[in-house]
């Protein structure tokens, strides 16, 4: 391949673009081309490399398999040409851009409002597009470049990321305001014994940190009322269904004195402290400024957190 015939970067973004929509129009739609200009894109691209990208047909196109063994190059070249554009802008005027943030939905909406006005204030022209999924859903899609950075629940798997430790969450077992273990400041594991505990939907990991903690305890967890978030966990511990474990950081969002629950401490429940972490691809451009971030929001969640959930130093 000579230089002149060397891909650019136009046909990189095309590439990549129909390689994440499965399909060119889409992949056109979302570039702000029409569709024959990202197909005479992508021709023009495999023209270059002397292979098919993709496989057409009648019903679409789909990557070949040296498509699919290239995608992930090409998205860590445009990475690549992203950050050597944002060095720039940033020695001049200070981190700038809008950056794609993963949350879980049992994380998001009570931390974020806590971090992100600091983060703002600091960092004026910074943005941040938030989207929650499930934390195996927040992982693949950073390994996959959907997202730049998460700030999810360990464990992570990929070995692809850099993993910083933010700050440890308590969970605390939340009752009926006229049960039995109301009254009671602390309960010890006997006291847990046979009682009904709810859960949230499976695919979360919470589902499966309470359900190792009712199987020591010998409490039952309830699998035919499964809630789709923490509100309907609180929601059915108010009409008396059973008991919950909810995070510390939801318990002092969402529950307030007259809400009908008390919040009681169980000693045994620490084995399901959740930790949370912030994430990035090892080869982002960004790795830098995503460190700092990491330290911004550590000193944050002490500073104004404290008492709620423990800053990991």
């Amino acid at each position: 391949m000579t230089n002149e015939a060397r891909p650019t970067v136009k046909q990189l973004q095309c590439f990549v673009a129909a390689s994440e929509q499965d399909s060119f129009r889409r992949a056109a739609d979302r570039m702000g081309v029409t569709q024959p200009t990202l197909t005479a894109q992508i021709d023009s691209l495999e023209n270059a490399l002397g292979a098919l990208l993709f496989e057409r047909s009648r019903t679409g196109s789909r990557l070949s398999p040296l498509g699919r063994e290239l995608v992930p190059t090409a998205r860590r070249v445009l990475e690549e040409i992203d950050g050597f554009v944002q060095l720039a802008i940033d020695s001049q005027s200070g981190p700038a851009g809008t950056y794609r943030l993963g949350v879980p939905p049992t994380l998001g909406p009570y931390l974020l409002p806590h971090i992100l006005p600091d983060l703002h204030a600091r960092y004026g022209d910074l943005q941040f597009f938030v989207r929650e999924e499930a934390p195996a859903e927040l992982e693949h899609g950073l390994d996959s470049g959907r997202y730049d950075l998460i700030l999810t629940p360990l464990p992570l798997n990929s070995e692809n990321f850099q993993v910083t430790h933010l700050f440890r969450e308590p969970v605390k077992l939340v009752v009926p305001g006229e049960h039995a273990l109301a009254s009671l400041e602390e309960i010890g594991e006997e006291d847990l014994r046979g009682q009904h505990v709810l859960t949230i939907e499976e695919h979360h990991l919470f589902h499966r940190q309470i359900g190792q903690l009712c199987e020591r305890l010998g409490a039952r967890m309830r699998r035919d009322y499964e809630g789709t978030s923490l509100d309907t966990l609180r929601q059915m511990a108010v009409m008396g269904m059973g008991v919950a474990f909810l995070p510390a950081l939801y318990i002092a969002s969402e529950i307030r004195e007259g809400s009908g629950l008390s919040v009681v401490a169980v000693p045994g429940a620490k084995e399901i402290d959740r930790i949370h972490a912030i994430a990035w691809r090892a080869t982002s451009p960004s790795r830098a400024l995503f460190k700092t971030l990491a330290d911004e929001i550590r000193e944050c969640v002490a500073r104004r957190l404290k008492g709620v959930v423990a800053a990991i130093n």
